[in-house]
């Protein structure tokens, strides 16, 4: 049951059942995102987060040559060749990024050849990144004379340290899977082949698992990794699980040694 609707050609949304999944399709560009995709984009995942009915997201780029390369840097002679107008197009692309990070459901990006720039920065705001060993990431942006801004460091440090965070934006190298995978930046790949297989059936795990709770865990680390002070009604919240539907479909499941079917209630 694919459903391709869009709002523009540029951002395709397909679901299938619980699974939704965001196209990055700029496949001639290597899927580099101009103002209208970021735009498009953060309405996507606005759209996506607020249906309940959405138990995994997989972002990835259209084709095999990438995930995404990143901003358009050809866009920048217009929209972005001073600080001033660069304020305007970072809040676009900064809300399109939160987005991403604040959507409620697990969000998996599905990783195809490069991941670089924006693009690597936009995989950081998802939940897991699963890639192929052919694929390459960094940051080449020394050589540009460009800056990684707060937000889009957001992602990298949680992932990367501080150490491997400098290390990509110092060098500006572009690495493959095996670094990607010991620097922390993905957390598996495979044969390129095999990516969509192997993203489909975690995203079919996911799916399978209780909705409310895969919100819940995502909820409660993103509290903790903000290292403010829990209040007692956040603390609370790890024990309404026991009220929902879903727990009792889980236990009485579990007992019988039936597979549960989550309802979200």
């Amino acid at each position: 049951s694919h459903h391709p609707h869009s709002m523009s050609t540029s951002i395709l949304l397909e679901r299938n059942d619980h699974i939704a999944t965001v196209i990055l399709n700029k496949p001639d560009k290597m899927n580099a995102l101009d103002l209208g995709m970021w735009r498009d984009l953060g309405d996507a995942f606005r759209t996506l987060s607020a249906d309940d009915s959405v138990r995994c997201i997989v972002l990835r780029g259209a084709g095999e040559k990438a995930f995404s390369a990143g901003a358009d840097i050809e866009e920048f002679e217009r929209a972005r060749d001073t600080a001033q107008k660069s304020r305007a197009y970072s809040k676009v692309t900064q809300v399109a990024l939160a987005a991403i990070a604040d959507c409620p459901h697990p969000v998996i990006a599905q990783i195809h050849g490069a991941c670089v720039g924006g693009g690597l920065e936009m995989a950081t705001m998802c939940d897991m990144r699963i890639c192929g060993a052919s694929s390459r990431f960094g940051v080449p942006i020394n050589r540009l004379g460009l800056v990684v801004s707060y937000e889009e460091l957001r992602g990298l440090i949680p992932l990367a340290g501080k150490a491997g965070t400098l290390e990509i934006l110092l060098e500006g190298r572009v690495f493959g899977a095996e670094e990607a995978k010991q620097m922390g930046l993905v957390n598996r790949f495979v044969a390129d082949e095999d990516v969509a297989a192997e993203v489909a059936s975690a995203a079919k795990r996911i799916s399978l698992g209780a909705p409310l709770v895969a919100r819940w865990h995502k909820k409660f680390i993103n509290r903790l990794l903000q290292g403010t002070p829990l209040t007692p009604s956040q603390l609370d919240e790890a024990h309404l699980c026991f009220d929902t539907e879903d727990f009792r479909i889980g236990r009485d499941a579990f007992l019988a040694k039936t597979k549960p079917t989550f309802v979200g209630r």
